[in-house]
């Protein structure tokens, strides 16, 4: 079986793949400090709980965004999963065309979920990341890597406002409120936030479509994806497991896959 992982500044989400099927998937939360022992402990706790064994896991593939998560990772896959994980980067997507200035800039998470997209859809696409940092991402209808761009993600900006704001509360951005026109402090800050980032989104969607020429379908993922589709015009699908799904891709489009 394959174990993907992807290692996010907030969390990290993990999946395991009997051939295509994706068996289990969990989000946990990145801890920079951890060790390999720490994270075998914490990941053979998932693996038992959900009836799967560390010995039924023979490669292993990451996209990382976390530097210091590599080395531990690393040790984790040497040590108790007896095999080296494949690491991403701009060089395993070599079959989509990275058209960035600089490929090597591009987030290894940006391009498994541009890989992953492009497979399934087949056409000019806007992937949008609900992640730390939202991340809007562009594919041609030849399933090029256009670029995009990257603003602040609502929980940074929600926290950023509370520390900032002396006499504002910390507001927790589950749910969006009834209206618009909060009637009190903790509502009118989740309008600002939530309603505010829908008409970010949109607006940026409707710029990148108009500078792509193009009708681009609109994908949204991550931890807040559900949440921001029902208050967005624009977005078209969520799909929650877009990130594991290009990891599984991409192994396979590599060539290492099938063992």
């Amino acid at each position: 079986m394959l174990l993907v992982i992807d290692v996010g500044n907030t969390n990290i989400v993990m999946g395991i793949y009997d051939g295509k099927i994706l068996v289990k998937d969990w989000r946990i939360r990145t801890e920079r400090n951890t060790t390999e022992d720490e994270f075998n402990v914490l990941a053979t706790g998932l693996f038992t709980g959900s009836g799967m064994k560390p010995e039924h896991i023979g490669k292993t593939i990451i996209s990382s965004v976390v530097p210091p998560m590599k080395g531990i990772l690393d040790s984790f896959c040497r040590k108790y999963l007896g095999h080296a994980p494949y690491w991403v980067d701009a060089k395993s997507a070599a079959r989509m065309p990275i058209l960035y200035s600089n490929p090597s800039e591009v987030g290894a998470d940006r391009i498994v979920n541009a890989v992953a997209a492009f497979e399934k859809y087949q056409t000019a696409l806007v992937v949008i990341d609900f992640g730390t940092a939202t991340t809007f991402d562009a594919i041609s209808l030849k399933g090029e890597y256009l670029g995009g761009a990257i603003s602040p993600g609502i929980m940074i900006a929600s926290e950023a406002l509370f520390k900032n704001a002396s006499k504002l509360p910390r507001v927790e951005i589950f749910s969006p409120p009834d209206q618009v026109i909060g009637k009190d402090t903790g509502n009118s800050i989740k309008s600002g936030v939530i309603y505010g980032y829908a008409g970010l989104v949109d607006g940026m969607v409707r710029r990148i479509a108009a500078e792509m020429g193009s009708s681009p379908k609109i994908i949204a993922t991550g931890g807040l994806a559900p949440l921001m589709a029902g208050v967005c015009e624009s977005i078209e699908a969520v799909d929650s497991t877009l990130t594991l799904e290009g990891l599984r891709i991409i192994y396979e489009k590599m060539g290492e896959g099938q063992g």
